[in-house]
């Protein structure tokens, strides 16, 4: 399976509500950029407790999002553009329905692991200037999509995430997702004691799946 990322988008960090600031606003990168374990060169994180790090190092947005949302908003700007959700990839196709924990991709010459989905975070609320966004993530697991960089390497818009390994089979981001941040939803301690072991999703979350099953 291949996905053709038509940008890559990277962001500075700067004001966004009173004291704190944010990079959620990224725009297109033009030509090639280098991809390393902590992200995409040129790219920052504000807030670096919740955000970045290795397990967190390239985030994508589906696309096939975008239509979902102006249903559910109506118009707005932020839509109309890439990098609505502070993603640095944009593509379509691979949704979190088919993205798999510990699927890797290679996107030009660096290498790509699927880590965790996006927890979801007050941020795009605030940026939308909408209430609700964080609830309606919750609900329908349109959460977005984290990876760590196994092999540094160089991309650009217009080249392919090629899969190349498929990860831990019956684990989608949905599945994982729904399972330590679903609305109305009981993990079965069957699923947690898997999540657990899930040696390719990120730690983190592997530690709140121990601490959830208590």
């Amino acid at each position: 399976m291949s996905y053709p990322v038509s940008d890559l988008l990277t962001g500075k960090a700067a004001p966004f509500r009173g004291a704190e600031t944010s990079a959620i606003a990224k725009t297109p990168a033009s030509g090639p950029v280098r991809i390393t374990r902590l992200g995409l060169d040129g790219d920052e994180q504000a807030d670096r407790k919740h955000h970045g790090g290795p397990d967190m190092a390239v985030h994508l947005y589906p696309r096939d999002h975008y239509a979902a949302w102006r249903d559910h908003l109506g118009h707005h700007a932020l839509l109309d553009a890439p990098g609505a959700f502070g993603e640095n990839l944009s593509a379509s196709g691979l949704v979190e329905t088919h993205a798999q924990i510990g699927d890797r991709f290679r996107l030009g010459s660096a290498l790509l692991e699927i880590s965790q989905p996006r927890k979801p975070c007050w941020k795009i609320e605030h940026r939308f200037g909408r209430k609700g966004m964080v609830a309606q993530i919750v609900q329908t697991a349109r959460c977005g999509i984290y990876f760590r960089v196994l092999e540094d390497g160089i991309a650009q818009a217009g080249d392919v995430l090629e899969l190349v390994e498929q990860g831990h089979d019956g684990w989608n981001l949905e599945r994982v997702f729904m399972a330590l941040f679903g609305a109305n939803h009981t993990a079965r301690p069957a699923d947690l004691r898997e999540i657990m072991v899930l040696e390719r999703l990120s730690p983190e979350l592997r530690q709140r799946a121990a601490k959830t099953l208590g």
